[in-house]
């Protein structure tokens, strides 16, 4: 059973200002698309920043929160992600339409829930 209410108490382990939320593999994509999440603390907030390969300026939905995010929210903020559709580069829409395979160390159950999506619209 996936706890969706789950909520990390930090993201960070002591080895640097910026962790990694999760990493975002889209294998159907023509290049095999990777997008990470990562955040780091400005002012007390916890910032969010999506980054892939081509430099895409990615819209998250929250940008910022002064709490770490339930699982919920972040599964809310990866399916609502949004590309710059004036500065845009490669086929970003398209691969934001899919499905992705996720890996988190902070949301453990966030690879259970991507799969179980997948399996239902026949990817796995």
């Amino acid at each position: 059973m996936i706890n969706f209410h789950f909520r990390p108490e930090t993201y960070f382990d002591g080895t640097g200002p910026t962790a990694l939320l999760v990493k975002l593999t889209y294998p159907e994509s023509q290049w095999g698309e990777e997008i990470n999440i990562y955040t780091n603390v400005i002012d007390g907030e916890y910032h969010f920043e999506a980054i892939d390969f081509y430099g895409n300026e990615l819209m998250l939905s929250p940008e910022k929160s002064n709490k770490t995010l339930s699982l919920q929210e972040v599964i809310f903020m990866i399916e609502t992600m949004e590309a710059n559709p004036i500065l845009q580069q490669g086929n970003i829409d398209l691969t934001l339409c899919g499905i992705p395979e996720a890996e988190s160390y902070l949301y453990p159950d966030l690879e259970n829930y991507f799969n179980e999506k997948r399996k239902h619209f026949g990817l796995i």
